[in-house]
C-alpha cells in the first residue's frame, strides 16, 4: 500500500460561539497508519474528527483530505471516499432504514434511501459487506432493532462500502458491553493489520479499547497537541498523566494498553 499522506491538518483551530476548542494542531496521516486519539473530555477530539471527515470547515489552517484542499474541493463529493462513523452520525440516520439500507446509503454518503438512485450491485456489494463482518443475517432487521453490537458491525460495514481512502471512528465502543467492546477491538485489531484497508483514526476515552497493531497516537489536552507519534512514544505514563490531570501508570502487554492511579 502506498503509504503517503492521505490527511495533513496544518495550524488547524477551531473557534465556536467565541470559544476555543482547537489551536494550531499539525497532524499527518498516512496510508499505511492506524491512528488513536486521545485526551480528556472537551480536548478537542471529535471536533477534530469533525474536521477530518469534512463535516466542520476549521477557523483557521489548512486541511487536505486524500490530496484535495478543503475550500478547493466540492466536499460532498470527496465525503464519498472518506469513511465516518460516530454516534452523533448514526443518530441521524433514517430509522425505518434496514441494515442493507444503512450499508448501502453510504454509495452516496447518505442518511437516507430515497435521495438517490441504488443499482444492483450497490444491494450485492452492501450484503458481501455484511456478510463479511458477519451480520447478513441482519440485512432484512430494522437497524433500530440490532443490539448495540450489531449496530456496530453493520456501521463498520457501511464504512467500506465506497472502498474509502481514509476510515475515522468516533468512539465506536459507546454503549458495548465487554463482550461486545471486546469483539469489536479484535475487528479492528483485523483491519489493521491488514495492508488492503484504508488509513483508520480511532477516538476513544479509554487505553483498553486500542486495538493491537495501531501504529500511532495523537494526544489532545486543551485543544493542543501534546503527544503525536508511534504508540510506545506517546502512550506513557508521563503523557497521559498530563493529557487527564493524574498521576498514572501506563502497561502495555501483547499489543494492550491499560492506565491505573499511581
Amino acid at each position: 500500500m502506498n503509504d503517503g499522506p492521505v490527511l495533513r491538518c496544518a495550524g488547524v483551530s477551531l473557534v465556536l460561539d467565541g470559544a476555543g476548542i482547537l489551536d494550531g494542531i499539525d497532524w499527518t496521516v498516512r496510508a499505511d497508519e492506524r491512528w488513536v486519539v486521545l485526551g480528556a473530555n472537551g480536548a478537542g477530539k471529535t471536533s477534530l474528527l469533525r474536521i477530518a471527515s469534512l463535516y466542520q470547515h476549521p477557523s483557521a489552517g489548512d486541511v487536505e483530505v486524500l490530496g484535495r484542499r478543503l475550500g478547493r474541493t466540492d466536499v460532498r463529493t470527496l465525503r464519498e471516499r472518506i469513511a465516518f462513523s460516530s454516534p452523533a452520525l448514526a443518530a441521524k440516520l433514517e430509522p425505518s432504514m434496514t441494515a442493507a439500507e444503512v450499508v448501502m446509503t453510504a454509495r452516496y454518503a447518505a442518511l437516507a434511501p430515497w435521495w438517490h438512485r441504488y443499482s444492483d450491485a450497490d444491494r450485492a456489494r452492501a450484503h458481501e459487506l455484511l456478510d463479511e463482518w458477519h451480520c447478513g443475517a441482519l440485512a432484512a432487521h430494522p437497524f433500530p432493532t440490532l443490539s448495540a453490537g450489531e449496530r456496530q458491525r453493520v456501521l463498520l460495514a457501511r464504512m467500506l462500502m465506497n472502498e474509502p481512502g481514509l476510515a475515522l471512528l468516533d468512539e465506536p465502543t459507546a454503549g458495548l458491553d465487554i463482550g461486545g467492546r471486546e469483539e469489536l477491538v479484535a475487528d479492528l485489531a483485523a483491519w489493521a493489520r491488514d495492508a488492503s484497508r484504508p488509513a483508520l483514526v480511532l477516538v476513544t476515552h479509554h487505553l483498553e479499547e486500542i486495538p493491537p497493531a495501531f501504529t500511532h497516537a495523537l494526544v489532545l489536552k486543551g485543544g493542543t497537541t501534546l503527544a503525536s507519534g508511534p504508540l510506545r512514544e506517546t502512550v506513557t505514563s508521563e503523557i497521559l498523566g498530563d493529557a487527564f490531570g493524574l498521576s498514572l501508570k501506563v502497561d502495555e502487554r501483547d499489543g494492550r494498553y491499560t492506565a491505573r492511579l499511581e
